[in-house]
């Protein structure tokens, strides 16, 4: 255990998931010395108050990186792979939010409870998974380590936070519009516009003529778990929900359970709760899993296709999916003392 305490910066700091790692730094009591804000040049020099006192928000492109120990990246692609290399040529761990190095073969892809060992042998960028993505694989490990998973099917339901504080916003804008009688011909952030509708398309479509999204899910799942055979797809849909992403997952196992079985299996595995656990058909919604740490399980049933599970899980994608994790990860580097060396 490190004693010292950190130098951090969150790079993105003003936006939707920046505001949750200051809330998850504190949560998690992770040890700041000094914290620093960064965030484009539109607002630098606001002011902001957080638990170690008022900060002001410094400009991205002028900000340097000497010093910092851990540096949460949550700015979009373009800015880490603009930045995160001068942050680590400085001397931080840099911890990326971003798709910019998810599935770079050198760099782990980590969510603690499933491959937190991995961090021990990254180099100085550590990938945060997709939201959709990290709520998933939390119930598949739980089942691969128990019986061991053949196959996994998956359609998402994801909230409009998914795509930042300008996605929550135009489902409020479209909202109020719409009900004015006045709804807009195109969405300014989403597919298509979002209120009163579901939309199956996150990202664009590629030519095998699943999403950007999909893509995602299908390829880190695999990564995270070490299973690069593993059948996984996924049809991911926009809802005009603001927070939590819902999904229902199809999972082939390589041996039956009963219903109970699997419940109790999902309960056990951290970070995984199973909201009802005298009726395991009982279910979570995504106004229930806002604000809540754990990813939300419901719903548990037998498929009658070919025996395998089928289950309905709901998770905080500003928290678990995004900013909670990165920050685990931050905690198990720190606290395994791995900073002082160029091998985390």
């Amino acid at each position: 255990m490190i004693s010292k305490k950190a130098h951090v910066a969150v790079v993105g700091a003003t936006g939707a998931v920046g505001r949750e790692m200051i809330h998850c730094l504190e949560a998690l009591a992770f040890p700041v010395g000094k914290l620093d804000l960064v965030a484009s040049s539109r607002s630098a020099g606001m002011a902001v108050e957080t638990p170690w006192g008022c900060c002001v928000v410094q400009d991205a492109a002028l900000y340097d990186f000497s010093n910092v120990d851990i540096a949460l990246f949550s700015a979009g692609k373009k800015v880490s792979l603009e930045l995160a290399p001068k942050a680590v040529k400085a001397g931080a761990l840099v911890i990326d939010n971003t798709s910019a190095f998810r599935l770079d073969a050198d760099k782990a892809l980590v969510v603690p409870e499933v491959n937190g060992e991995q961090i021990d042998f990254s180099p100085r960028i550590i990938a945060n998974p997709n939201c959709s993505t990290i709520q998933m694989v939390l119930a598949l490990a739980a089942l691969d380590r128990a019986v061991g998973v053949d196959y996994v099917r998956v359609a998402t339901y994801q909230s409009c936070s998914g795509a930042g504080q300008k996605g929550i916003n135009a489902l409020y804008d479209e909202t109020r519009a719409s009900l004015e009688g006045k709804r807009p011909e195109k969405s300014a952030v989403h597919a298509r516009t979002i209120a009163f509708d579901v939309v199956p398309q996150i990202g664009a479509f590629e030519a095998d003529g699943f999403s950007e999204e999909e893509h995602k899910m299908m390829a880190e799942t695999k990564k995270i778990l070490s299973r690069p055979d593993l059948p996984v797809s996924a049809t991911c849909v926009r809802v005009p929900v603001a927070r939590c992403h819902s999904e229902v997952v199809h999972v082939g196992l390589k041996k039956s359970l009963s219903v109970r079985e699997a419940a109790d299996i999902l309960d056990r595995m951290p970070g995984l709760r199973v909201t009802d656990k005298t009726d395991v058909l009982a279910y979570p919604t995504a106004i229930q899993g806002e604000g809540d740490f754990d990813t939300l399980v419901g719903r548990i049933r037998i498929d009658p296709v070919d025996q395998g599970l089928i289950f309905w899980i709901v998770s905080d994608n500003l928290l678990k999916g995004a900013a909670l994790n990165a920050v685990q990860i931050a905690c198990a580097a720190w606290n395994h003392g791995r900073m002082d060396s160029n091998e985390v």
